[in-house]
């Protein structure tokens, strides 16, 4: 136990860092640090309760729910409503924004936007599903919290994260200095310390996307595909391809070992399919923070405006060299994506 620093220390240490914070985002990240840690006992014991299958409704997307997709929701959103420092929750499983109105909560400054079980349909096949979450300021001083604090660009995020419920279970957070990886110690009950000031390797050799839908992507990725598969030497190629179907477990193994994620605009989805506010802005403010870069094939996902709260993106993300490889491809083979890629394409960014 010599040295041993747990996720509250580590917080409470790190509390300076915030000029304008009196601990409320400290007690926030505990917050959730605890739900995490609800959760993941759920879903280590999946196959032995009635909590494997379909919850029978589907979310805003049209997805069918699972029954611990609603489970881990219920949980973040009563840990987030207890703690009194969260205004405002956005969740992929409900349709509008949760507005906490409570008396230990009516000075909340922080709003936080989650996907709260993200790979849940690997659950029943015992595949690792993890966590994300996003942390913004509210930017109105007066009043309720409304539509347009939570419209912000990823740029203005003051704290994102992931739980990766795996072989063992991490949280992975950065405020913006950093990125810090705690693994839960089930022997004690708390996120230890495991991996600080963690970066991601500048180029890699893995590369994750789901190939199967080949057909449908764009020429750029087709042709940064088939550069990931020919041989060369000089680069390390042919490259591995690994997915897994959860963007938490392909990107915190690509964090570890380097190498790429990419999910694209198709012609099924020619806006993309990952939600921005909930997945692509906290990824990618944690794999910046941790030296990487993230991008929708033109422009860095940090920068994006934001419309709407379950609006999509594509997304090209991880070891620098490689998304900015992925980058030229698209911009030499799918210039901006220029409406005749594919048919119906609209407001591409």
């Amino acid at each position: 136990m010599t040295g041993l620093t747990t996720l509250g220390q580590f917080i409470i240490e790190k509390q300076a860092d915030f000029p304008y914070a009196k601990g409320e985002l400290s007690r926030l990240l505990r917050d959730i640090g605890i739900a995490a840690k609800i959760v993941n006992r759920e879903v280590n014991k999946a196959g032995l309760m009635d909590i494997l299958g379909d919850a029978g409704s589907t979310n805003v997307q049209g997805e069918s729910q699972k029954k611990l997709d609603v489970f881990a929701n219920d949980q973040f959103i009563s840990a987030l409503r207890s703690g009194g420092e969260c205004c405002i929750v956005v969740s992929e499983e409900n349709d509008e924004y949760l507005y906490i109105d409570s008396e230990i909560s009516k000075n909340a400054k922080y709003i936080v936007a989650m996907d709260p079980l993200d790979g849940s349909s690997n659950i029943d096949v015992n595949v690792s599903v993890g966590t994300i979450f996003s942390i913004f300021r509210r930017k109105s001083t007066e009043g309720k919290a409304t539509l347009e604090d939570v419209l912000q660009k990823g740029v203005d995020q003051v704290a994102a994260g992931y739980v990766i419920y795996g072989s063992s279970t991490m949280l992975v957070y950065t405020t913006g200095k950093g990125v810090n990886g705690f693994t839960l110690d089930p022997s004690i009950g708390e996120f230890c310390l495991s991996h600080p000031n963690m970066t991601i390797p500048k180029d890699g050799h893995i590369y994750s996307i789901n190939e199967g839908y080949y057909t449908h992507f764009p020429d750029g990725v087709k042709k940064y595909i088939k550069y990931c598969q020919v041989e060369d030497e000089a680069t390390n190629r042919p490259y591995t391809s690994r997915y897994t179907g959860s963007m938490v477990a392909d990107l915190h193994r690509n964090m570890i070992k380097g190498g790429i994620f990419i999910y694209p605009i198709t012609a099924q989805a020619p806006n993309g399919k990952l939600r921005l506010v909930y997945e692509c802005n906290p990824m990618a403010f944690i794999i910046e923070q941790a030296g990487g870069f993230a991008s929708n094939g033109y422009q860095r996902i940090l920068t994006l405006d934001v419309t709407e709260l379950h609006q999509r993106s594509a997304i090209f993300i991880g070891s620098c060299n490689m998304v900015k490889r992925a980058e030229e491809m698209m911009a030499c083979f799918s210039p901006q994506i220029t409406k005749t890629s594919f048919e119906g394409v609209v407001n591409i960014q």
